[in-house]
């Protein structure tokens, strides 16, 4: 009992209590360890490469503009340079017989002006019968060169016309690349088609070869009015403007006067015609355009001397007599199958 009264007499040991420590806060992350971080995350890398893209593609947007004329004048300087090596090697000179000839009626129209061109018996051609200039030739090349001579002449600019006869067919082959770069970007919608094609056409040598510097023929100008009327006409039939096909007329009245390969041109344009309607693509901007190119074109076709009638009697241009009747007839079955009645 001694014992146990001892037991609980004894003083009682505290128990030992541990410290308790506070529990530290957090420390922030230094902040180039956190950018860091934020840099490797994928998300922050695909925003930054998003507007890095779209700052690249608005900056190329504003900069194409720019850049196509760029292409295109670059286009057109070499279409100019490839074809004057004859002059740079020798001198400025009319090549071949048919140049020489063409150079001494543009300079008998410069001197004289369009009444006596019309009216003048050469006699020193076809030898010795001898020739009328005004209803035996295509008046198109001489007019455009006496056109520029007087041009310039206007301006305080004089040049020798031989000069500009030279240099004629090169200047044109420039225009035709502008002109195949618009027909091929009508046609497509892709601006980098139709660059492709002005390369193209500034340096094939079929062409080079009937426009170089001194070959003074009326390919010079021929083949860019044969180009451009393409153009006008592929315009004048997506925008179904009467203003184009008028456009598209009047330059075809000019390959007319330039050159007798029009005929290509009056022969191609009413088989597209007949192609869209077998297609079933007919629409009323075709009709309009091709009614104002027939009607008008025929008409202006017929006061170039060397073609008068022809215009409405060769055969060369019976398919466009055709097909403007049978485009008519088209027309107007369309327009009674939709507005009868079936009964």
């Amino acid at each position: 009992m001694k014992k146990a009264n001892k037991k609980r007499d004894a003083p009682k040991e505290e128990a030992k209590l541990e410290p308790v420590h506070a529990v530290p806060e957090p420390v922030a992350e230094p902040r180039h360890k956190q950018y860091e971080k934020q840099i490797l995350s994928e998300e922050f890398v695909q925003e930054q490469y998003e507007k890095m893209a779209t700052g690249y593609f608005d900056s190329a947007k504003t900069l194409m503009p720019v850049a196509k004329v760029t292409i295109l004048a670059g286009i057109c300087v070499l279409a100019f340079m490839c074809r004057i090596f004859s002059v740079i090697r020798f001198e400025s000179v009319i090549h071949e017989f048919d140049p020489w000839f063409n150079f001494r009626t543009t300079k008998f129209l410069t001197e004289k002006g369009w009444y006596d061109f019309w009216n003048w018996y050469d006699s020193e051609s076809w030898y010795p019968l001898g020739r009328v200039i005004g209803g035996t030739i295509y008046p198109g090349l001489m007019g455009t060169a006496a056109s520029i001579k007087w041009s310039l002449d206007l301006l305080s600019l004089p040049m020798d016309i031989r000069n500009i006869c030279v240099f004629l067919a090169p200047s044109f082959a420039g225009l035709t690349a502008v002109s195949c770069y618009f027909f091929t970007k009508e046609a497509t919608n892709k601006p980098g088609a139709g660059l492709l094609a002005a390369f193209f056409i500034s340096v094939v040598p079929s062409y080079i070869s009937r426009s170089v510097a001194g070959s003074y023929d009326n390919e010079a100008v021929a083949i860019f009015a044969l180009v451009n009327t393409f153009f006008l006409w592929i315009k004048a039939c997506n925008s179904g403007s009467i203003l184009w096909s008028v456009a598209c007329t009047l330059q075809y009245f000019y390959m007319v006067a330039a050159w007798g390969g029009y005929s290509f041109i009056i022969n191609i344009i009413p088989i597209f015609v007949i192609a869209v309607m077998f297609a079933n693509r007919f629409t009323f901007k075709i009709y309009i355009a091709y009614s104002v190119f027939y009607v008008l074109g025929t008409m202006l076709a017929m006061t170039i001397p060397f073609v008068t009638f022809n215009a409405i009697k060769s055969s060369e241009h019976l398919a466009s007599h055709v097909v403007f009747f049978a485009m008519n007839a088209f027309v107007v079955v369309s327009y009674m199958q939709k507005n009868l009645p079936e009964q």
